[in-house]
């Protein structure tokens, strides 16, 4: 059984908890990618995701050895370990290695759509590793919140033509080794809290991006002479979007699973196209706003019951709310 920091009770405020911080999860993985295409002008793909994570590791290790006690941060028994090294081959190394590659051999509407496959592959592997069922209704609705992420990148026959189909397939193994990622960590269960597991994952991950860098011939002199802009891009994805967001994204695979965890994939583009829209002055198409409803329709459709349980329990509140507030009759 995984311990949290918060407590795993289904109480209404950790209901609430997780659903903000998988909105904020969203913002923060969404908001990247305006700092990821300033950084890739001057770095190379693996050498930059591995800074990503150096920064990441540091800040996020620093902050749990200033404000926790020492027995509470480190590994101690084997799911620990083993949670670790899995968190920081497929999560780290393996995702964003082959995200990042894969990034710049094709287009982002074509990425898009290949890294939103995950939580479709996520259920996959939790059936084959977990024993997880997933109902029909379910798979409707993780294939109509897919349809509304195509609705917003507007992917054509030519998107994908014109672009790389390595590049494509690595998108695709990035998509693969996160859903094959959370579902083993849930497995391998370790008992550490989520953060600590995040931050030293982090730096496992780091450690193995910088190898498989100079394994594909990139220089790290690349580093060398960068501009204010790239620093920035570095800084900004290194903190908010990784140690802050990694951190979140580990703790709701604990809470609520890897299937519902990974439907942020869904989530992301649409903060994507806000962003854009906010920070570089991209307009917000038609589409996007329709895609956005048809995302809300498919987690609608998955999230049914937990919904209507929701909405039966705000109708009783405000039901005993109208009783309380009723005059009682007066004896007189």
């Amino acid at each position: 059984m995984l311990r949290s920091t918060f407590s795993d009770r289904p109480s209404l405020p950790a209901r609430y908890r997780d659903t903000a911080l998988f909105v904020l999860l969203a913002v923060l993985f969404g908001g990247s990618f305006v700092a990821i295409k300033t950084g890739l002008r001057e770095l190379p793909p693996v050498l930059f995701a591995g800074l990503r994570f150096d920064l990441a590791a540091v800040t996020l290790l620093g902050y749990i050895v200033l404000t926790r006690p020492r027995s509470t941060w480190l590994p101690r028994t084997r799911a620990d370990f083993v949670g670790i090294g899995m968190a920081a081959l497929f999560l780290i190394a393996l995702n964003n290695g082959l995200l990042f590659l894969g990034q710049g051999a094709t287009t982002p509407a074509a990425a898009s759509v290949m890294y939103g496959l995950n939580p479709i592959l996520a259920p996959v592997f939790a059936w084959w590793l977990l024993g997880d069922r997933l109902s029909w209704l379910g798979a409707l609705g993780i294939g109509i919140a897919l349809s509304g992420v195509i609705l917003i990148v507007q992917p054509s026959p030519s998107t994908f033509t014109d672009a790389s189909a390595i590049g494509q397939l690595l998108v695709l193994g990035a998509a693969a080794a996160v859903a094959l990622g959370s579902v083993l960590l849930q497995r391998v269960g370790p008992q550490m809290d989520s953060t600590p597991l995040t931050a030293w994952a982090m730096a496992v991950g780091a450690v193995l991006l910088h190898i498989a860098s100079l394994l594909a011939g990139e220089p790290p002199t690349a580093v060398i002479g960068i501009g204010p802009e790239t620093i920035a891009s570095i800084v900004a994805v290194g903190i908010p979007s990784t140690a802050v967001a990694y951190a979140i994204y580990f703790g709701l695979i604990k809470r609520i699973g890897p299937v519902r965890a990974n439907l942020v994939a869904y989530v992301v583009p649409i903060f994507a196209a806000l962003m854009g829209w906010v920070l570089l002055g991209s307009s917000v198409s038609l589409w996007t706003f329709v895609g956005f409803l048809v995302v809300v329709a498919g987690f609608a459709l998955i999230e049914r019951v937990t919904i209507r349980m929701e909405l039966r329990r705000l109708y009783h509140r405000f039901e005993e709310t109208s009783s309380s507030q009723q005059t009682p009759p007066c004896d007189d």
